[in-house]
């Protein structure tokens, strides 16, 4: 099994939705870098449920042990193990469909590649709930770009068909952002997507959408050619979230309807800068960071927990018939995936750095 991300700064997931603990280790960080746990908290405040019509009425505290890799605040520079403890798990609800594959879920999949032998209640180790180790350690990855005066920060773009306004002043956006409990920057629109949400909701159902992310403060010249680009990078660590099924960087797909005059963007040169008047490509030229901000959308799916009766199959016995869950499950998980982006994105970014710079350059804080 696959669960460690990164070359020079690595990322380690563990446990399941139903186990004692869940958790991840962060190895490869600089010395010397601030822990803070009252951000640390911030992090995983905005990962869990936000309420009963927004999301599962499953509530953990999430309180984020740090067992090792930080003495007097800092980072030592070895691994840092982060524990979370399950404390609100109702494993009879998944006692009746051991055999039976959700639809959207892996339990099928999970089936045919460990034979039977893995944990399936809440779906084990496949769970969403195993991305709160990834913000535990993402909140020291986003502290050390912080030091860098490098800024992750994410949005809801799009939610049931309901659009955010666009990015504009990112440094203030991006600000708000990572304050907001409900990443939407137009308020308007962040009252219709919380109502479309209660309303899948009220019909059994669920919605997904787009997550919109942007990256301000990098330097030019980070990234590879071929394959360890700063895209194939980050869209490798993102789509080990569960639910992103489509990543692009700046204007992505759409593209392929401009002209090569249109989608080009050009460079000038001002107060002794090289910019780019547009950015359509998002930051990122030969898989290599060009000095703009990075730009990376993610499509969410709707939620396949829905508590609509569906087709399925009994894969112990071969079998069609039907499946109407019961439990706890969210309407939409895209307001909770939110700082997941970021976190991974700061992960990514981190390994990227170190590896262009060395991971002490992480340490050496302006």
């Amino acid at each position: 099994m696959k669960n460690t991300f990164g070359n020079n700064i690595t990322v380690t997931l563990f446990g399941e939705s139903h186990g004692e603990m869940i958790g991840a280790v962060l190895d490869g960080m600089a010395p010397g870098i601030p822990v803070d746990e009252v951000f640390i908290a911030h992090q995983m405040n905005l990962r869990r449920s936000a309420s009963a019509l927004l999301s599962t009425a499953r509530t953990e505290p999430d309180l984020v042990k740090i067992v090792s890799g930080v003495y007097g605040g800092k980072t030592t520079g070895t691994p840092m193990t982060f524990l979370i403890e399950n404390t609100n798990t109702q494993s009879g609800d998944y006692a009746t469909m051991r055999y039976i594959a959700r639809p959207g879920h892996a339990d099928y999949t999970a089936e045919m590649k460990y034979h039977g032998f893995q944990d399936p209640r809440g779906g084990g180790h496949f769970s969403g709930r195993i991305t709160a180790g990834l913000v535990a350690a993402g909140a020291v990855a986003i502290t050390a770009l912080k030091g860098k005066g490098i800024t992750v920060g994410t949005h809801i773009a799009s939610c049931a068909g309901i659009s955010d306004r666009p990015f504009g002043d990112l440094s203030a956006d991006l600000a708000a952002l990572n304050q907001k409990d409900f990443a939407v920057l137009d308020p308007v629109a962040e009252e219709r997507i919380k109502a479309a949400i209660t309303n899948a909701k009220m019909e059994g159902d669920s919605v997904g959408g787009v997550l919109e992310t942007a990256v301000t403060g990098l330097p030019a010249g980070v990234g590879e050619p071929w394959f360890d680009t700063v895209e194939s990078v980050l869209a490798h660590i993102l789509f080990g979230i569960p639910a992103i099924k489509g990543v692009e960087f700046g204007m992505g797909f759409a593209l392929t309807d401009q002209k090569g005059s249109e989608a080009n963007d050009p460079f000038r040169a001002k107060n002794g800068q090289i910019i780019t008047e547009t950015n359509n490509c998002g930051g990122i030229l030969g898989g290599i960071t060009n000095g703009m901000p990075v730009i990376i959308r993610c499509a969410v799916k709707p939620t396949p927990s829905i508590y609509r009766e569906q087709k399925t199959v009994d894969f112990n016995k071969c079998e069609n018939t039907s499946l109407q869950i019961h439990g706890r499950h969210d309407p939409a998980i895209i307001h909770r995936a939110r700082v997941v982006v970021d976190s991974t994105v700061a992960l990514a970014l981190c390994d990227l750095l170190a590896t262009r710079y060395g991971a002490d350059w992480l340490r050496n804080q302006d």
